[in-house]
């Protein structure tokens, strides 16, 4: 490894939190391009990843290419813990975009888990969060309608217009909004055009501006 090319990589581990940080350091560093599958739904896995750099889509697909997605993992944060109960993966992770991960094997994790009480009590936080999350996506798909659940995704992370001040969301594609919502990208095209025909929202290349508060029924 090359002098600057080690120094790149310790930049990336002090831009960690202290105690992912001490996670990643028993792990193997990885690079992967993007649009790689790092982890397939149902297999087996014995391994935990901090990333580094990059960002990954947590998502699940069935049979005929439906998709369901969960989430976006960021840079700083860590993926594929689910494995300690000992089942298969619960979910697929791809790459958005050229990604730099410390895989940390089961043996060192556990070691880790052992030495290090505190990170224990943040990981059982975080695995009820994501309990409560996927409580959360099962009741939006249950007990809304896919139009609900578009309202949801829109209004979600920056909240909903109000008179005089429009909302202009960060980049977002009409497949990645599908795909949070279980839904086909011509059902979310066809809802989104109605909604702008309705001076609702503003369609843009890759982004959408929220003019007014959305109905609750369409």
């Amino acid at each position: 490894m090359s002098t600057s090319h080690a120094a790149a990589q310790d930049r990336l581990f002090d831009a960690l939190t202290p105690s992912i940080r001490a996670l990643a350091l028993l792990g193997c560093v990885r690079s992967f391009r993007k649009n790689t599958v790092i982890i397939t739904e149902g297999e087996m896995g014995d391994s935990t990843y901090v990333l580094l750099s990059g960002r990954v889509r947590v998502y699940s697909n069935d049979a005929v290419g439906r998709e369901l997605t969960f989430g976006v993992v960021e840079a700083g944060d860590y993926f594929a813990e689910m494995w300690l109960d000992g089942g298969p993966r619960s979910a697929s992770i791809i790459t958005l975009e050229p990604c730099v991960c410390a895989v940390v094997s089961r043996a060192d994790l556990c070691k880790h888990l052992a030495s290090h009480p505190d990170f224990m009590l943040e990981l059982i936080a975080r695995v009820i969060r994501r309990a409560r999350t996927a409580t959360q996506t099962a009741r939006e798909l249950a007990l809304k309608d896919v139009y609900g659940r578009v309202v949801s995704t829109l209004e979600g992370h920056q909240g909903p217009a109000t008179p005089g001040a429009p909302v202009l969301l960060a980049p977002i594609t009409h497949q990645t909004i599908a795909s949070r919502v279980g839904a086909s990208r011509e059902m979310v095209s066809r809802l989104l055009k109605d909604l702008e025909r309705g001076g609702y929202v503003s369609l843009g290349i890759r982004q959408i501006t929220l003019n007014r508060k959305l109905p609750a029924r369409w």
